[in-house]
């Protein structure tokens, strides 16, 4: 039986299902042994969207000539996916709704792998932030508030999501009760809500005590941002953390838009991710099945220990 969960989503872009195989095989190579413990859950939403923006694409290459592929890949499987997100959500099936459901049905994946509640680690790329930002959001509100996705009616989905009725315990795990730690890489969410008044700009309520939220940047990264400067509660919730982002040391790919695909296969980001599931981990016992089973101090002690990741936080004040 696992003692923790890492959950992963992806963000923009042509993604293929097995996106995070590589994550799983560094981290396992990272924890040794100790990987036997985590329930790996990896959630895939472009399954929903990707279909339509291919069909697009091979349309625009066979009826025209273009030129900056590369740049034009990126820039339409990427903002397809904002849109396409937000547009119409509130409509049942929207695809808010079905990206949604995907989280929930990978929580109680790694719920049953779990044998019940237990921590769960989150590591969310670019867009994946935003989605998983409107999830727990969403899930954190009075039902009545709830305009679009399966927060509405959380019941209502219960077939789709578990194939049973829903009890209290699940309900817990899947409104986020239980994530121990939020690492986000390539963060842009202030891209949605800048145009919002100040006043409106809320982030998720921390949903316990022991909860810790890492954001990670690459200050050369044009569509990665720190959230500490949005206020409201960001800078308060959210530890911004200056990364220079390479593929396992390649310099050669130290270029936009590379540099925003590989957080995951750099060093410093590894080290974080790694170090936070070792401390953990390290907190729990095998037997231990109750909640939480880590030291509060989790997080900060792992700031400490990547070295050579900045965490100045002058730069994140401006």
């Amino acid at each position: 039986m696992a003692r923790i969960a890492l959950m992963t989503l992806h963000g923009q872009g042509v993604i293929l299902k097995d996106y995070a195989d590589d994550l799983r095989r560094h981290l396992a190579q990272r924890l040794d042994t100790a990987w036997e413990d985590v329930a790996f859950e990896p959630v895939y939403c472009q399954g929903i969207l990707q279909p339509s923006m291919r069909a697009v694409w091979q349309r625009t290459l066979s009826g025209s000539q273009v030129r900056q592929q590369e740049w034009r890949t990126f820039l339409l499987f990427g903002l397809a996916d904002m849109v396409g997100l937000e547009a119409r959500k509130e409509l049942p099936g929207s695809t808010y709704e079905q990206t949604q459901l995907e989280i929930a049905r990978k929580l109680l994946a790694a719920r049953d792998q779990l044998g019940g509640n237990g921590p769960v680690v989150f590591l969310t790329h670019s867009l994946g932030c935003q989605i998983l930002s409107n999830y727990l959001y969403d899930a954190q509100c009075v039902p009545g508030d709830i305009t679009a996705g399966i927060w509405r009616d959380i019941d209502a989905h219960a077939m789709e999501i578990a194939g049973h009725p829903l009890n209290d315990d699940e309900r817990a795990f899947l409104r986020g009760d239980t994530i121990a730690c939020w690492v986000t890489t390539g963060c842009n969410i202030p891209v949605f809500v800048a145009a919002d008044n100040r006043m409106r700009i809320r982030p998720i309520r921390a949903p316990n005590d022991h909860f810790r939220w890492l954001n990670l940047y690459d200050p050369d990264d044009a569509c990665a941002w720190p959230l500490q400067p949005l206020g409201a509660g960001y800078d308060t919730l959210v530890h911004d953390m200056r990364v220079k982002t390479t593929h396992h040391g390649d310099p050669s790919r130290h270029t936009e838009p590379m540099r925003h695909t590989d957080y995951w296969g750099d060093e410093d980001v590894l080290r974080v991710v790694s170090g936070t599931l070792d401390e953990l981990l390290a907190e729990s016992t095998a037997e231990a099945a109750a909640w939480p089973v880590w030291a509060p101090s989790a997080a900060s002690s792992m700031r400490a220990s990547a070295s050579s990741v900045d965490t100045a936080p002058s730069d994140n004040q401006t």
